[in-house]
């Protein structure tokens, strides 16, 4: 279609009803047409289908709306491609929601805080300050939290959100104004969470968790757009950021989990058919799509809190490293995005405006200056997106665009992306030498399972720079900084 847009036709499976987009410049292209080339070469490998015809798969789902897109990072992932954002009807009685467009990992997503700290304040003591969050910040597979949790609280914390991290003392008052949903889904129920999900969350409140999660301490390396950066308190190359990569935990996965199992069974009696079992889903308005909105609005607020937490924790270990307050070092959230996660919107489509639910997996919402859902501080330069690079590579705040809210919902991408399996990446690269590239680039490590660096190494992943190029270019959102990592903290 251009340089940076790719038409999946319909026809390409069986059963579309709409087509497929994908954003791809010509770098990029090339991994989407070998992992189809190599589907197609042995289709009985097993293991995810092809991003392409997953991006399909999701364009034949009953009140699917306008097109199945896949942003530039997109790669296999369960049911859904990650890096796919499809949105439907609410209107159309058999419109679907589906926990494989969401994921597992419900609202993964990032922060960043500001500091007024500039990168030689930090260079002699970065190893210090690595340690310090270290220590601070519960990391690693089963690793429990510090922030004190009884049931109660933890009910509470899935109902309220960020509001319970507020009343607790674990936020300040204008985080939330600087959050997506301001910090809280107001449909969460916790009753509809099962006591095996809130059995596996009650430990892990305020804790990182491993895999692509992490803790960095950034600085500014460029500034791309000096209006939309000063309105985020961004104003110097140099400046010291934080930046948070995390999810919802053992409780989001249990989540998605029985729901899989729940609709399973919904799509045998309402005959919903589809071209792959991982789409397993149920109409919006029946039982089961109610009650899974419900619990997946849990472990986003659950999700939100966890960052919260971790945000007090990283304000604790600046401020005993650098003897001061927080609020003397200018901790603010610039602002917090959600990865995985459906939300109901208004969109127009086909010059009407319609009511959606907008499944974004492995995407950021991005939306333009002037909408009402975005704080009043970015209203003239647009919503914040906050793109966290690989272990060791640079990172990147975007805004959103009007062109995006009209292409693609509102939305862009979400990272690099991976070019490679975890267990390829297991295979191929060696922890050691992955760590000693980071001390060579002068990047401070902490990590509680060195084995599992690989997975995260950035021969893994697409070139982020690549791909925010390639939004960029597209139109649907637009650089304002880069920043480079100086300090990495992973599970």
């Amino acid at each position: 279609v251009s340089a940076t847009q790719w038409r999946v036709n319909v026809g390409f499976v069986p059963n579309m009803v709409v087509p497929g987009v994908f954003y791809v410049n010509p770098r990029l292209e090339t991994l989407l047409f070998e992992e189809l080339q190599q589907f197609v070469d042995r289709p009985d490998i097993g293991g995810f289908l092809p991003a392409v015809k997953q991006i399909a798969n999701v364009a034949c789902l009953p009140g699917i709306v306008s097109k199945s897109i896949a942003l530039p990072d997109v790669h296999s992932g369960y049911g859904f491609a990650i890096g796919n954002v499809a949105a439907f009807d609410m209107a159309d009685p058999s419109s679907v929601v589906s926990p494989g467009g969401v994921g597992f990992d419900i609202n993964c997503g990032v922060r960043v805080i500001r500091t007024n700290l500039m990168e030689n304040d930090v260079s002699d003591i970065k190893e210090q300050l690595a340690q310090s969050l270290f220590d601070h910040i519960p990391v690693g597979v089963g690793s429990q939290g510090i922030i004190p949790t009884s049931q109660r609280n933890l009910e509470a914390a899935l109902e309220f959100g960020m509001d319970w991290s507020l009343r607790e003392g674990y936020a300040w008052a204008e985080d939330k104004e600087h959050c997506e949903e301001y910090g809280r889904m107001l449909n969460a129920d916790p009753n509809k969470v099962s006591a095996r999900a809130k059995k596996r969350g009650l430990p892990q409140m305020g804790t990182l968790g491993a895999g692509n999660h992490y803790a960095e301490i950034q600085v500014v390396d460029e500034i791309l757009d000096a209006t939309a950066a000063g309105k985020m308190g961004i104003d110097q190359v140099g400046q010291v950021m934080v930046m948070i990569h995390s999810g919802s935990r053992g409780l989001g996965h249990q989540v998605a989990t029985d729901a899989l199992q729940t609709m399973e069974r919904a799509m045998a009696r309402d005959n919903i058919y589809v071209n792959d079992r991982q789409l397993a889903c149920a109409r919006i308005n029946s039982q089961e799509g109610k009650d899974y909105l419900a619990s997946m609005a849990c472990a986003a607020n659950y999700a939100w809190v966890n960052r919260s937490s971790m945000t007090f924790l990283v304000r604790q270990a600046f401020s005993k490293m650098f003897d001061t307050t927080a609020d003397d070092l200018d901790m603010h959230v610039v602002y917090d995005v959600s990865h995985n996660i459906a939300k109901v919107e208004e969109h127009m489509v086909d010059g009407r405006l319609k009511t959606l639910l907008v499944h974004r997996k492995g995407a950021t919402r991005a939306f333009p200056p002037h909408h009402p859902l975005i704080p009043v501080d970015y209203q003239y330069v647009g919503q914040p997106v906050l793109i966290g690079g690989t272990m060791g590579t640079c990172s990147y705040i975007l805004t959103g665009t009007e062109k995006g809210m009209r292409e693609t919902f509102g939305s862009t991408c979400h990272g690099a992306g991976r070019a490679r399996s975890r267990n390829n990446s297991r295979n191929k690269l060696e922890y050691t030498e992955v760590l000693e590239n980071l001390k060579t680039k002068g990047i401070a490590i902490r990590v509680a399972s060195p084995k599992l660096v690989m997975e995260e190494a950035p021969e893994s992943y697409k070139d982020v720079t690549e791909v925010v190029n390639t939004c960029h270019d597209a139109g649907i959102s637009k650089k304002a900084v880069k920043l480079r990592p100086i300090a990495v903290v992973k599970g």
